[in-house]
């Protein structure tokens, strides 16, 4: 099953299961503005939303992931005052949102898989966007910095709570307080991608990953698993995974998912799960992360 949907400053297709979103402002290193943060947003509740997907994978059009924010406004490219209210994601505590959390609270929140195929420079909005994702795959080329101290503000898109979670509170220190940009090498060495490969072999490697998810594993298992995983990361003992875990193996054990896996793996098949997300998905399950 493929199809399209039709944005401005980012593409969307899906083929046998797999959706890519290509940001797509290639001449100008697929910067971020705010129109791309609204279409990113609505690429992934189209993806939630189809149960013919199984798996998102974010890439670059062009020589770039994302390099940044752009920049046209000058110097006032983060003056609230200048922006005004055009952002359009409401607001928190009485102030706009970040339009990168927006975004990345957004990914965290996908019941599908999401794969970050980083193919060039990524850089501020460029690689806190791919935090919540939940594999990172760097090419060779790729180039990544957490460049915020250097332009005078702080890193945003939720990354203060995402970062060091993921690569550990010294080297994310390390890289925020420098603010220097680092090599694919480096990112793999610190944790922030699990696999380096070469240019020609990003795109293909991820769809690899995906397709072996979608063709062998049930879309409500591995949605519910996603948000555990993803919501334990906060939780002060493994006692509220317990209950988690109890809660959903009694319930997604009596489902049709369960049956088909069982008899393909006793009939030495593929199994084929009937269950869909959008119908299925267990209601005591909440997307992580809650909204305030």
């Amino acid at each position: 099953m493929g199809g399209a949907v039709s944005f401005d400053e980012i593409t969307y297709e899906v083929d046998g299961g797999i959706a890519t979103i290509t940001l797509n402002r290639p001449a100008r290193l697929n910067a971020f503005t705010l129109e791309m943060a609204h279409e990113l947003i609505a690429a992934f509740d189209v993806a939630d939303a189809d149960d013919a997907v199984r798996v998102v994978v974010v890439t670059g059009a062009g020589r770039g992931f994302c390099a940044g924010a752009d920049l046209d406004r000058g110097a006032g490219t983060f003056d609230r005052d200048a922006i005004g209210d055009v952002r359009g994601f409401g607001e928190i505590d009485g102030v706009p949102r970040d339009a990168g959390g927006a975004v990345a609270l957004r990914i965290a929140a996908s019941k599908k898989v999401v794969i970050g195929a980083v193919n060039g420079p990524a850089v501020g909005i460029g690689v806190t966007m791919t935090l919540p994702m939940d594999i990172r795959i760097a090419g060779e080329n790729a180039r990544f910095g957490f460049v915020f101290a250097r332009r005078g503000i702080v890193l945003e898109a939720a990354s203060s709570w995402f970062l060091p979670r993921i690569v550990g509170i010294s080297q994310a220190m390390e890289w925020v307080a420098t603010g220097r940009v680092f090599d694919a090498a480096e990112a793999r060495a610190g944790g922030l991608v699990s696999r380096v490969v070469p240019p020609d072999e990003l795109i293909p490697v991820a769809h690899g990953i995906a397709r072996e998810i979608a063709d062998n594993t049930s879309a409500v298992s591995v949605a519910v698993s996603r948000q555990l995983l993803w919501g334990m990361l906060g939780s002060p003992t493994p006692w509220d995974a317990h209950r988690a875990d109890s809660r959903a193996l009694l319930e997604l054990g009596a489902g049709e998912d369960v049956r088909e896996g069982v008899l393909a793996f006793l009939e030495k098949r593929s199994p084929s799960f009937p269950g869909r997300v959008t119908a299925d998905y267990p209601g005591h399950v909440p997307p992580f992360p809650g909204a305030p």
